[in-house]
Order: C-alpha cells, then sequence, then structure tokens
C-alpha cells in the first residue's frame, strides 16, 4: 500500500465510516499461491472490542476453495478517485497524481453454519433494502426460495487483524494549489466531484493556520 504519513486519516471512526459507506469490497484470498478475488458486499460488525466482517460467496467456486485452503484473506475497500493534474499546481513542473481512497483490512475466515449464513442474508437484505416493506425484503421471500438459495451458497465471517488505508487528498500541496484542485475537480464528473467534496470536509483542518 502506498503508504505515507501525510495521507493517513487520524481518527478511527472516520475509517470505520468509510468502510461501512463502500462495503461492496474486493475480497482477496490464494491457493496454492494463485491469487483469487471476488467483490462481495459486507456487514461490518464490531463485538467485544474485536472488528468483525461478514458476507457470503458462492459455494465450489474458485473463491469458496481458496478461502477453504488457506484463511488468510485481504479486504480491500475502495470509494471515489480521480486523475489531478500538475497543471492545477502553483508549480506546474511536478508529476501529475491520482487521488484516491482506499482501507485493506487482513484477516482470518471462517465460515460458518447454516443458522448463521441465515442470519447473514437477512442482515445483509435489510441493510441494503432498507424497506422492510419491500417484496426483496428477506422476510417478504418464500421460504422454499430462501433454502435452495442457501443450499447453493456459504456465508463466512472474518475477524479483521490489521487495517491500513490510504486517503491520499492532495494532503501534501500548498493551499492555493489545494484549492485550485477543488476546483478543477468540480468541474468533472461524479467521481471527480466525490473527491472534491472530501477535500473540502478536511480543508479547514489542513490550512487552519494560515
Amino acid at each position: 500500500m502506498y503508504s505515507l504519513p501525510q495521507f493517513k486519516e487520524k481518527d478511527p471512526e472516520v475509517i470505520k465510516a468509510f468502510m461501512r459507506q463502500n462495503s461492496f469490497a474486493m475480497l482477496i484470498g490464494s491457493m496454492n499461491g494463485i491469487p483469487v478475488a471476488t467483490q462481495v458486499p459486507l456487514l461490518i460488525e464490531e463485538r467485544e472490542g474485536k472488528f468483525f466482517l461478514l458476507g457470503h460467496v458462492m459455494r465450489n467456486t474458485d473463491h469458496h476453495k481458496a478461502l477453504e485452503s488457506n484463511s488468510n484473506v485481504l479486504c480491500v475497500f475502495t470509494g471515489s478517485h480521480t486523475y489531478v493534474s500538475a497543471s492545477w499546481y502553483t508549480a506546474p513542473q511536478n508529476a501529475s497524481t491520482w487521488n484516491y481512497m482506499s482501507v485493506h483490512a487482513r484477516g482470518q475466515v471462517q465460515f460458518v453454519g447454516q443458522g448463521e449464513l441465515l442470519s447473514i442474508l437477512e442482515r445483509t437484505t435489510r441493510h441494503y433494502e432498507n424497506n422492510d416493506e419491500s417484496p426483496a425484503s428477506y422476510h417478504n421471500l418464500p421460504e422454499d426460495y430462501v433454502q435452495r438459495l442457501s443450499q447453493a451458497i456459504v456465508g463466512f465471517e472474518i475477524e479483521v487483524t490489521a487495517i491500513d488505508h490510504v486517503f491520499k487528498l492532495s494532503q501534501n500541496r500548498d493551499q492555493r494549489s489545494y484549492e485550485n484542485i477543488i476546483g478543477e475537480l468540480d468541474k468533472g464528473d461524479a467521481e471527480a466531484k466525490g473527491i472534491a467534496d472530501e477535500m473540502k470536509q478536511r480543508q479547514h483542518s489542513l490550512f487552519k493556520h494560515s
């Protein structure tokens, strides 16, 4: 991970909030030295001072077999990202770059039983559907359908052992360059505007003494 002090967030709650807001994460494992990855929606829980990620994958796929053979996994949570042109700096004779936000969570995966799998499905649907009256709500699905579905997937829980992150948002630039970058990104697409919004939130704390 591209890890420099100026691109670190000091408040761990901000990092956790980012993970929850970007919970469709890349789950990475390996089997026989070959990396395997899949993107999955994850539930994020804290219990007794520990941090857990819960989800499910299709049964008997490469990622299922990889998780069975090697319990060490990496989950990558990513948000908006965008190109930043050096022409926006007060001193443009520098390299252009990319602004982005990413959190890496490492841990040990453990498969869960049928009862916990159904609980994960119920909680996942409730979280993302966000409407108990929806016909797609877990409680409104036919029981035989849920049972058939649950036979095709496996539930898992990851106890997180380490979290690292990069919130690279031009914190290493002078105030005028920083403001120029925000102004240019505000003219861009949704990704660029998302990064501009993140930079605006940090602007006062970065330059409060100027």
